[in-house]
């Protein structure tokens, strides 16, 4: 529904109170509601082993994921070799591997995240690639939300804490605008979290509507103001709790803060913003050439990104 449709609604409901509201309500919602988009292409694409999950989350949902292990040991050809290494590896097992959860964006998917995953793959990081409800192949809800990607990157956390050769000490979120903010969300009150990469997070959500309203030509007086609201009681949280300016300064371990210097959907000055919020929180910020989808120039920067992993959580 365009501009015109919400002021419509909007218009309806002032005058016919009751019935008005659900329709603008619904309005609302549909005007809001993030694209589904299907998958284009999966791991094996890449010539990466993987599995394709299904992980529970809030509400009874589930969630759409893909796993990729971490480096397996390389093949021994010699027989007597292999036997002698596998005596060594029961003797002395591998270390549990690190691992990085990546979450997508609004309206994107786990498969637009993928550039990532060979990378992380070589540099010795499991990955789980996970579709947050309401995108790519997981269940639908009555809404998607920040806190919602929140919940479930939460619960594939913890899928991923007690995956058999990860080491839960040393997982880190990875997530994109929505699920930038989501991710440095989960990890203020998740404190098992070892490191967070934020790529082009907005600075607070309001911001971000309010954008959203400008490029629809919605006036923000009254019905502006009636939309975020409206938002905010639906989702059941204020926007201020749950801002990266806010939330930023509860986390307690390293987090890098990604940006593409010519982004024009969150300007680059939000990443400034997020940054000076961050009190005690150790964080670093990076800036690419590139715009909001940075993640893919981000594929051509991995060593600046593997190398905070490294810090953070690096392989043993």
């Amino acid at each position: 529904m365009g501009a015109q449709g919400l002021i419509a609604a909007f218009t309806a409901g002032a005058a016919t109170l009751a019935g008005g509201r659900a329709l603008v309500h619904w309005g609302i919602r549909r005007g809001l509601a993030a694209p589904r988009v299907p998958h284009h292409t999966e791991p094996g694409a890449l010539g990466l082993a993987f599995e394709t999950l299904r992980i529970d989350t809030e509400n009874g949902k589930s969630l759409h994921a893909w796993f990729i292990p971490g480096p397996a040991r390389a093949a021994v050809a010699d027989a007597d070799a292999a036997t002698a290494a596998a005596r060594e590896e029961a003797e002395n097992p591998p270390a549990a591997a690190p691992a990085v959860l990546v979450m997508h964006g609004w309206g994107g998917n786990a498969a637009l995240m993928l550039p990532l995953a060979r990378p992380l793959h070589e540099a010795g990081y499991a990955t789980l690639f996970v579709d947050a409800r309401c995108h790519g192949a997981s269940d639908d809800d009555s809404f998607a939300s920040l806190p919602r990607f929140a919940e479930d990157t939460e619960h594939a956390f913890a899928w991923l804490s007690a995956r058999e050769g990860v080491d839960p000490a040393r997982i880190a979120l990875l997530g994109h605008s929505v699920g930038a903010g989501a991710v440095l969300f989960a990890a203020s009150r998740t404190p098992q979290v070892a490191a967070v990469v934020s790529v082009a997070a907005f600075s607070h959500p309001a911001a971000m509507m309010r954008r959203w309203l400008a490029t629809k030509r919605i006036p923000e007086k009254p019905i502006g103001r009636y939309i975020l609201d409206y938002v905010q009681k639906t989702i059941g949280h204020r926007f201020d709790d749950i801002a990266p300016v806010t939330t930023i300064a509860r986390i307690r371990r390293p987090v890098l803060l990604v940006h593409g210097a010519d982004d024009e959907v969150v300007p680059i000055d939000e990443a400034m913003q997020i940054y000076a919020m961050r009190g005690d929180t150790p964080v670093e910020l990076m800036t690419l050439t590139g715009d909001h989808e940075s993640f893919a120039d981000l594929e051509h920067h991995m060593g600046r990104l593997v190398g905070f992993l490294d810090r953070s959580i690096a392989p043993r």
